[in-house]
């Protein structure tokens, strides 16, 4: 996919806009994308910043279709592998977060005070704590900015699409392939101990299969940008109840199990279909599906 052309890039990159394009795009639609990841070993066929490069390129894609303008990727979060050029600013089992979730509220409380009307934070990197601390930070800034706030891991939006989320497995090198080819390197695979063990990669990941779950990503991300627009107070506080009930059975799972326990339910049961029920407003069936992972 390439990505490189003046076209390309125009009207959607805060970083890349002169004042006048600012001001237009986001009177056109006042939404932010906000990409979070980490750099990360995502084994030999991987460039390290996967998570974030791939969260990225999704919001600008979404932002083409849909309007609205992209914040530069957040590159820093919870978790990280014990790996070669891996950075880990806060560790992925702790139950205390001192650096990402007030860079988060800070970065929401700028962004309304910019004058966007709806945030969106997408996250490349979902580690068990990130994805909490995400999805935490969009619900109580929702509540305290009166402004929506989305934060979720891309893969959640298309669970029913068959991506049910993967570290540099096919999901995630499918997603690469496609957003940006030129940093896979598949055949490197063979030289990974780890994820070079079977062929299971190699031969599943495609571009093909990275479009399509993009497709699925991309047109959700696009249909909530200019949704949440259309938000009255009644959406915003059943959108909290929902986004809520998910982080209270994700950190029961973790209290009183193991730290994955909420998630491998989730990916058994009807939750899978979180991107539909989103994206229809269908947020008493998240809820209520969220209650049913407490037990």
């Amino acid at each position: 996919m390439n990505t490189t052309s003046n076209d390309q890039q125009r009207d959607v990159q805060w970083e890349r806009m002169l004042p006048a394009e600012f001001r237009a795009a986001q009177q056109a639609l006042p939404v932010v994308y906000l990409p979070l990841g980490t750099v990360e070993w995502h084994g030999e066929h991987n460039a390290l910043g996967l998570d974030a490069l791939k969260a990225h390129q999704l919001c600008v894609l979404a932002a083409r279709r849909a309007g609205g303008i992209v914040h530069p990727p957040l590159y820093g979060g919870m978790g990280g592998l014990d790996m070669p050029a891996t950075v880990v600013i806060e560790g992925e089992y702790e139950w205390d977060n001192h650096l990402l979730r007030p860079w988060l509220e800070k970065l929401c409380s700028e962004f309304q005070r910019q004058g966007f009307r709806a945030i969106i934070m997408l996250t490349g990197h979902y580690g068990h704590n990130q994805q909490i601390v995400v999805r935490e930070v969009a619900a109580r800034m929702t509540e305290r900015l009166q402004i929506p706030v989305l934060g979720t891991p891309e893969y959640w939006l298309a669970q029913d699409a068959g991506y049910l989320g993967d570290h540099a497995g096919i999901g995630e090198t499918s997603l690469l392939m496609y957003l940006h080819p030129e940093l896979v390197r598949i055949e490197r695979i063979h030289n990974d101990p780890d994820y070079g063990k079977t062929d299971e990669i190699a031969k599943g990941a495609s571009a093909e299969l990275g479009r399509k779950y993009a497709d699925v990503i991309v047109e959700r991300l696009a249909g909530m940008a200019q949704d949440m627009l259309t938000w009255d107070e009644r959406t915003r506080t059943a959108f909290v109840r929902a986004e809520r009930a998910l982080v209270s059975a994700q950190v029961k799972g973790w209290r009183d199990g193991d730290a994955w326990a909420a998630w491998r339910k989730l990916f058994s049961g009807a939750l899978t279909q979180y991107g539909a029920f989103l994206s229809a407003g269908a947020f008493e069936r998240i809820e209520q599906l969220a209650t049913e992972l407490l037990h």
